[in-house]
């Protein structure tokens, strides 16, 4: 059977269902055309996905953009032909005569069992279980986007195909706001947005880890700091921990068993050692914050201990997977870490709810809640697992954030709730995250004196409000359009001087929203006034402040705001105020 496929019963209602089996024929009509136009071609599989559907093809050449629009052109055909999806039970055998001269299909067909079901769609036929739209006329609204490679079932020793991928809505109006959306998306793309403004950059020497420019710097340092500020106020302790470690943490830990594959490792000879030692760089804070809590003994007063860490991770991600900041190799996140008491946890995730409304909601940033429960291989017992999910339950409930329920994709040590943020173009993106864990205190047998005076074992809370600083810094620009608020802007003013004669007055202005702690770009060029500000709108202050002769008689400023909204003249006290008010971090 394909691959990803799900039931009636995962979708939030019937719409979401409809639309996914759309998706899914679409796939199918793709896959029937794809054969019109590479005859010979070997499928791999063909699944619906968030915003559209892909197939995993060998063609045995390259996909061309001209490629695309001759597989669209016979989708039409396919969709005018209206002819109707039709299921039939197969056997093993049959199956295997079918798709005789398809091995991709074959490989999926030898590991399976019993009776199979494919789909007939007039001309073309796949393994498949469902769901399908009645007809092929059913799915009008498509389009083809991109072509990309992806090894096959994920698996690097095994061939790399052709992934296409397509979109289909039940209506035009539908599909054209969607590439309306698209389009405005490439305009936004923040590795785009964030080189021309100066904020970072890659090298190929370094691959998937951002040199941050001094205007990226400002920023990423502005958020750190405004996180500091945020958690310290409510009680955090900030730490800094080590970046490399001996393999034996992560051995305690059990990562090392599970997350092996993306960690950097290397080996070294000690002084006196016969093997060498193998090291890792962390890649992630949990472990080494359990050693900070058992480096002495604590007792029932000491929580929760709330532990705050920005150091810098490594993670060992397919060079193929990154994509600017929102899937690097190195990164720093707001990571805490919560240890407390059994009957504290429902009071530090309401906490934590409350937390993430007061980042979000003042950039703007709309976010929706998963709660993911236990997974088949859990540890621990029924009663733990009762109590964990009911007290995030409760949290959601109290704070009256409605939210999805993600049945058995809990972590194998506790059950999670997942916040997605949606931007300014409607898009969903997974950042906060809230996670009980009742293991690794276990792991590394963690306990604190209660007030029995007997020992218990803590709960710990993992959590994290931006996630990482890069993929968020990258979430932002596109969310902003690189036009950050006053508060985060690497260049909040940009001071342009007509001519030498204004010159002057126009330190003097720069000068004194500098004193005032204000991040001020000044443009005593040659180039024409005109030039500076086309030059000026590339680095997307918040406001510009031209310095003519009649400024420079008056000592006034003339100011403008985005979208060249007009202020007008002002006094230079009255503007460093207006900067200084507006440049207050609003969380």
């Amino acid at each position: 059977m394909e691959e990803h496929e799900k039931g009636r019963e995962a979708f939030a209602d019937e719409d979401a269902y409809r639309l996914h089996a759309l998706r899914h024929s679409t796939a199918h009509i793709m896959a029937e055309a794809i054969g019109k136009v590479f005859p010979g071609a070997k499928f791999g599989i063909g699944p619906a996905i968030e915003d559209g559907f892909y197939y995993d093809v060998d063609v045995g050449r390259p996909v061309t953009e001209g490629d695309l629009a001759a597989i669209e052109d016979e989708m039409k055909l396919v969709v005018k032909r209206n002819s109707p999806f039709q299921r039939r039970e197969v056997t093993m055998e049959e199956a295997q005569t079918i798709f005789v001269d398809q091995p991709f299909k074959l490989e999926l067909i030898s590991s399976l069992e019993g009776q199979l079901t494919v789909f007939d769609q007039g001309g073309f036929t796949d393994l498949c279980r469902g769901p399908h739209v009645p007809r092929t006329g059913n799915a009008k609204h498509f389009k083809l986007l991109k072509v990309s490679g992806a090894f096959w079932r994920g698996d690097q020793t095994k061939p790399q195909l052709q992934r296409i991928y397509g979109t289909v809505f039940p209506t035009r109006e539908a599909l054209d706001q969607y590439l309306f959306r698209l389009e405005e998306a490439k305009k936004r793309d923040h590795r785009r947005v964030g080189s021309a403004m100066g904020l970072f950059m890659f090298h190929e020497y370094a691959p998937g880890a951002p040199f941050w420019l001094p205007k990226g710097e400002v920023v990423w340092h502005i958020l750190s700091e405004a996180m500091r500020g945020l958690l310290l106020g409510e009680g955090y302790i900030a730490v800094r921990t080590p970046m490399l470690f001996d393999k034996a943490l992560f051995e305690e830990s059990g990562h090392w068993s599970h997350y092996r594959n993306n960690m950097f490792c290397v080996e070294k000879h000690e002084d006196g050692e016969e093997h060498p030692r193998t090291f890792s760089l962390k890649p992630m804070n949990c472990p080494s914050h359990m050693l900070i809590f058992r480096h002495q003994k604590r007792s029932y007063r000491d929580l929760p201990m709330r532990i705050h860490d920005q150091g810098v991770l490594h993670r060992d991600e397919l060079r193929g997977a990154l994509g600017g900041l929102t899937r690097v190799r190195q990164l720093s996140q707001d990571d805490a870490h919560l240890f407390c008491m059994p009957e504290q946890v429902e009071a530090e995730v309401d906490a934590l709810l409350k937390l993430v409304d007061r980042v979000y909601t003042p950039l703007g940033l709309p976010y929706r809640c998963k709660l993911s429960t236990r997974p088949a291989d859990k540890l621990g017992d029924d009663d733990l697992w009762d109590a964990a999910e009911g007290a995030l339950k409760a949290a959601l409930e109290k704070n009256g954030l409605p939210y999805k329920l993600n049945a058995g994709d809990g972590a194998f040590y506790g059950p999670k709730i997942d916040i997605d943020v949606v931007d300014a173009l409607g898009r969903a993106w997974q950042c906060a995250t809230v996670q009980l864990d009742y293991q690794l205190p276990r792991r590394f047998k963690l306990s604190y004196v209660g007030a029995d005076n007997q020992d218990h074992t803590p709960v710990v809370v993992h959590r994290a409000i931006f996630g990482s600083f890069e993929r968020f810094l990258g979430i932002l620009i596109e969310h902003f359009n690189g036009q950050f608020p006053m508060w985060l802007a690497p260049e909040q003013v940009r001071v342009m001087t007509v001519s030498e004669k204004s010159e002057p007055w126009g330190r003097e202005v720069a000068a004194a929203l500098e004193a005032a702690g204000v991040r001020v770009h000044l443009d005593i060029s040659a180039d024409k006034i005109g030039a500076k500000i086309r030059e000026a709108h590339a680095m997307k202050p918040v406001y510009y402040v031209v310095i003519g002769e009649k400024e420079q008689e008056q000592h006034t400023v003339s100011v403008k705001g985005r979208a060249n909204a007009d202020l007008g003249g002002m006094s230079v006290e009255a503007f460093v105020a207006l900067c200084v008010a507006d440049s207050k971090v609003p969380f």
